[in-house]
């Protein structure tokens, strides 16, 4: 270090040299995330949505409808990717360097990782791995949110920083993380045995009620769009694959519903809260002489119901 030509103690060339690095490590983690899962999925048989339909739950997702949202995830972290590249804001670049940084470089990492295990049947090491991603991602997640709040100054910071990991967080935070645990802990059923499906439903009711409340709670709260579609498309997903027991079904049905209205009832209830505060409008000043202030005379003038002394004076002299 000390034979470089630049000074690596000064904080600034620090975030440069992060920034640098950055730019190589997260696309080569992201192009090995997409071609292990690819190779995962089509190549392996059974692949990744196979072994989810080998080992159904009560709360199993269908293994399209999480195909698509993980393709979802790949095209905001190559928007992401790009930003990187293209960001020229110092606020976008602490956010990038900062807020997410190499968490995410090791989060692709971690899902490739997973992806190899899922498909050779080590559910204890799936499971560890996705309890291991979600840690990761929470702690971008909040550390964006803390220290680099969205704001609507720098619309391709939440577009391509924030609704990323968002939607990344909810992968593994909705239903892969304790669907894995699930199948480690045997609340499954064999495909050809259906009579069995009702098998851990208050595990199932339980865990999609805690997690879709909280979401609730963020949607409601933070009025989060990207965490209300991610939640109900991840809901859909469960009830979508049959057969699922009544108070699972029922559960994840009633969340993808209130997902989108607790996110509209939000927002029209700050509005009309913002409304409210708004005072009453001031009126223009009848003359020119109330715009210099109330209670201020012209030059020679007297108040109403004011004793004009000196003159009272005078007159009392001249008697």
């Amino acid at each position: 270090m000390e034979n470089l030509p630049i000074d690596t103690s000064n904080p600034m060339v620090r975030d440069y040299l992060a920034l640098i690095r950055l730019q190589v490590l997260t696309p080569l983690s992201l192009l090995i995330n997409i071609a292990t899962v690819t190779v995962c999925s089509v190549v392996v048989d059974p692949g990744l949505g196979g072994i989810s339909l080998l080992y159904p739950s009560s709360i199993s997702p269908k293994p399209s409808m999480i195909a698509a949202y993980i393709i979802a995830i790949y095209i905001g972290q190559i928007g992401y990717c790009v930003l990187l590249v293209l960001a020229r804001k110092p606020e976008t670049k602490l956010a990038l360097v900062k807020g997410v940084g190499l968490p995410l470089v090791m989060a692709n990492w971690i899902m490739a990782g997973w992806a190899i295990a899922w498909v050779l049947r080590g559910f204890l090491v799936s499971t560890i791995l996705l309890g291991t991603l979600l840690v990761l991602l929470l702690y971008a997640n909040i550390v964006l949110l803390v220290y680099h709040p969205p704001t609507t100054a720098r619309p391709f910071d939440i577009a391509l920083i924030h609704a990323p990991m968002r939607a990344f967080l909810l992968w593994p935070l909705g239903v892969m993380f304790p669907y894995s645990l699930f199948i480690t802990l045997g609340l499954t059923w064999s495909p050809g045995e259906q009579q069995h499906y009702a098998r851990g439903q208050w595990a199932g009711f339980g865990v999609m009620f805690g997690v879709n409340l909280l979401g609730l709670l963020v949607v409601a709260l933070r009025r989060d769009i990207v965490w209300c579609v991610a939640a109900s498309w991840i809901c859909a997903s469960v009830w979508s694959l049959r057969p699922k027991p009544f108070p699972v079904f029922f559960t994840v049905v009633l969340f993808t519903i209130m997902h989108p209205l607790a996110l509209v009832v939000s927002v029209l209830w700050t509005r009309l809260r913002g409304r409210q505060r708004t005072g009453a409008i001031a009126l223009p000043p009848d003359d020119g002489g109330h715009a210099e202030g109330h209670g201020q005379e012209r030059e020679g003038e007297h108040a109403p119901r004011e004793v004009d002394v000196e003159a009272l004076w005078v007159s009392e002299r001249c008697r």
